[in-house]
């Protein structure tokens, strides 16, 4: 992990309390939850005009008969909807036919080989085992003291300053956890509440480095499970975490 654990466990909760908001307008809350499962597709005359390749082929072989436009959207379709890429095939083309589009979705081997060619790139969601989580925070400067209170007490000289930390997988760059603090909260202070957010199993190695430096157990994990060959070097441990 990027921050070496070197603080003794500390039990204060330094996160931020989140705002509870009483809700008066239940009528318009429902509407807005109904709303949310609503699907609406909007289809610009531009994007029609677009959705066939109209260039000249710049090489020799069979020309491109779909845009780039065409394979991206067929690929966020799939995505958003989780679909394979023959029910995309299917469910485009009954958009098509509701709305009345002289329009027909690329076929799905044509989207298969040119899915590396477009410039679309997709968040990969972290499942299961997480092999490295990486965990660093930044700085957050709060604006918008309140015209009554400069008023009040005049502006003040030191902005308030919140901190934010981030767990992250190494591998798919995914945040895994986050957590906000005051700025005086270290990493190593907000590592035990980052771990119980991710749920997950995250095996960690123990190095001799760590007593080199003389670190300190943050807390002490409820079950531990030695995971590789214990040797004078290394030792691999699997952190199992629960409330």
């Amino acid at each position: 992990m990027k921050d070496q654990i070197t603080h003794p466990p500390d039990n204060t909760d330094h996160s931020v309390a989140k705002q509870k908001f009483r809700i008066t307008n239940w009528s318009t809350y429902n509407k807005a939850l109904i709303n949310r499962g609503s699907l609406t597709f909007w289809l610009d005359d531009e994007a029609i005009q677009a959705w066939y390749e109209s260039a000249t082929p710049s090489s020799r072989g069979r020309p491109q008969r779909y845009s780039d436009l065409a394979i991206t959207t067929v690929l966020v379709i799939k995505r958003v909807f989780r679909l394979t890429l023959r029910a995309a095939q299917g469910f485009i083309d009954s958009i098509f036919a509701l709305m009345n589009v002289p329009l027909r979705c690329p076929d799905y081997t044509s989207v298969s080989k040119r899915a590396k060619s477009v410039n679309v790139s997709f968040k990969t969601s972290t499942r299961g085992e997480i092999a490295h989580l990486v965990i660093d925070s930044t700085g957050l400067k709060v604006f918008g003291e309140g015209e009554w209170k400069v008023r009040k007490h005049g502006k003040e000289r030191r902005r308030i300053w919140r901190k934010l930390h981030l767990a992250v997988d190494s591998n798919t760059h995914e945040v895994v956890c986050a957590d906000l603090s005051l700025n005086n909260v270290t990493d190593s202070e907000a590592f035990p509440g980052l771990i119980r957010q991710t749920g997950l199993t995250i095996p960690g190695s123990v190095t001799m480095n760590c007593a080199a430096k003389k670190s300190a157990r943050l807390f002490l994990p409820e079950k531990v499970r030695v995971t590789g060959p214990v040797n004078m070097q290394t030792v691999t441990v699997q952190w199992l975490i629960s409330e």
